[in-house]
């Protein structure tokens, strides 16, 4: 497998720290409110790097940490009148639901800031102990300049960066470069810890460090994240991470592209600021996950209505043909395969191996999807005039061996025949029986407009949702 290693800026040979094993950390979020789509592509798509290499046989160990200590966490308790713990918590709880919705498998750990205070707090000693970092009232400094990789993942040249950096008027550091591993206490409401330099809390860049030394040892295989995070965040990780364990943080760097809404950038201020929950009473998780897999992860997606739309009849378009072969499974026909249906099943190695050149390929999703969908063509081909129930096992096998490495299919559909649906089935079935077209034509087009078409079959009747 070959993929974008942001800190060489090519594609390179994925070879691990350890054969066989990977160690994988991602940005997770800051839990003051329900996330949006921006957050959920890095979420979904990495969700499914490791979904594949777990197909291709890997042992993944998979990182992603909660920011529950933040400033926009403090903000929200004052907001809400409840503490900054209760703030967290809340949010990581809907956190969950709104991942699961999204097929989002949890992480092996997800580590909270609250939760590593002691490992923090040893890792800033450690900067501070080896001369790269300093103390100025309560607050600890991370002397950037020390660190002679600086800028080497964003490819940002130190000097211009300072022609641009000011000192805060609440900062005091040597230099404008300088940023803050240790924050001192400001407010007496203010969640903090006990520390060597007084009560106070921790940096927003140190908490990764910290974690994923922790978790995963000095130098991990793929740090992954959003675009957005490789300066500063990623940048500040690399700079106290080296100097800290004398080692290389990560092997591998892959960062996911930005988000627009109808071809602007999302913003509160504009109004086009959507999260999950919201975007979810409109379409379901899958539709989500399947729209930010639709396009390759580096490259800038654009949300909107039509889009999701095409999205969401896609993804039906894999559900009917996993409901089209669930149907022959129960009613196709008994006995083995025919000649014809093993040559056929012979015959979608060939997806398989698509779907894998593509995924080989730096994660590439859209390819994958469309080896899927070849592969249900063929399918559909090969059932058109029905299968036995043994092909349509094999078959769906072979589907659903692809899908769920995208995450795609997996949850049950909450809509069944229920007894109204079914009453109707049974009076389209009894006026084709008595010839009363009318009738059977009227029954038809109701359950259309419901964007449900009936299928007569040798089998039996098949129901297909649009």
């Amino acid at each position: 497998m070959k993929v974008y290693n942001t800190l060489t800026k090519k594609k390179e040979e994925l070879e691990t720290i350890e054969e066989g094993k990977v160690r994988i950390y991602v940005c997770g979020p800051t839990v003051y409110n329900y996330f949006h789509i921006g957050n959920a592509r890095p979420f979904v798509v990495f969700d499914t790097l490791r979904k594949y290499l777990k197909y291709r046989g890997y042992q993944v160990k998979f990182v992603q940490n909660f920011t529950d200590v933040d400033d926009k966490i403090i903000n929200k308790a004052r907001e809400e009148g409840i503490t900054a713990p209760e703030v967290s918590e809340k949010y990581i709880e809907e956190y969950f639901k709104d991942a699961a919705a999204l097929n989002v498998e949890k992480a092996d750990v997800h580590p909270k800031v609250s939760e590593h205070i002691p490992e923090i707090i040893d890792f800033v000693q450690t900067l501070v102990d080896r001369g790269y970092a300093y103390e100025r009232n309560g607050d600890v400094y991370f002397s950037t300049r020390k660190f002679d990789g600086y800028g080497k993942l964003s490819k940002k040249d130190i000097d211009e960066l300072e022609s641009g950096a000011r000192i805060a008027v609440n900062e005091d550091k040597d230099d404008p470069l300088d940023f803050a591993l240790w924050k001192a206490r400001k407010e007496p409401d203010e969640i903090a810890w006990e520390s060597p330099w007084g009560m106070g809390r921790p940096g927003w860049h140190i908490e990764c460090s910290a974690m994923a030394k922790k978790h995963l040892g000095d130098t991990i295989d793929i740090h992954a994240g959003g675009q957005d995070l490789q300066f500063p965040h990623h940048e500040n990780e690399i700079a106290q991470s080296e100097c800290c364990n004398g080692v290389p943080f990560a092997r591998y760097w892959m960062h996911n592209g930005y988000i627009t809404i109808d071809h602007v950038k999302m913003s509160k201020s504009k109004g086009n600021f959507f999260t999950v929950r919201d975007i979810r009473e409109k379409y379901d998780g899958e539709v989500i996950r399947f729209f930010l897999l639709s396009g390759h992860y580096r490259s800038p997606i654009n949300f909107g209505d039509e889009l999701m739309a095409q999205a969401e009849s896609s993804l039906e378009r894999m559900r009917n043909a996993k409901r089209s072969l669930q149907h022959l499974m129960e009613n196709g026909e008994d006995g083995e395969m025919t000649a014809e249906e093993k040559t056929a099943l012979e015959g979608f190695d060939r997806f398989r191996e698509e779907f894998i050149k593509a995924m080989d390929d730096d994660l590439n999703t859209a390819d994958g999807i469309s080896a899927v969908f070849e592969l249900i063509t063929a399918i559909n081909t090969q059932t058109a005039s029905g299968a036995t129930k043994a092909f349509a096992k094999e078959a769906l096998a072979a589907l659903s061996e692809l899908t769920d490495v995208l995450g795609l299919l997996v949850q049950e559909e909450a809509a069944g025949v229920d007894a109204e649906l079914q009453a109707l089935i049974d009076e389209r079935q009894e006026a084709r029986a008595a010839k009363n077209w009318a009738r059977a034509d009227e029954i038809r087009d109701q359950l259309k407009a419901q964007g449900i078409t009936l299928k007569d079959t040798p089998q039996g009747v098949q129901i297909i949702r649009e």
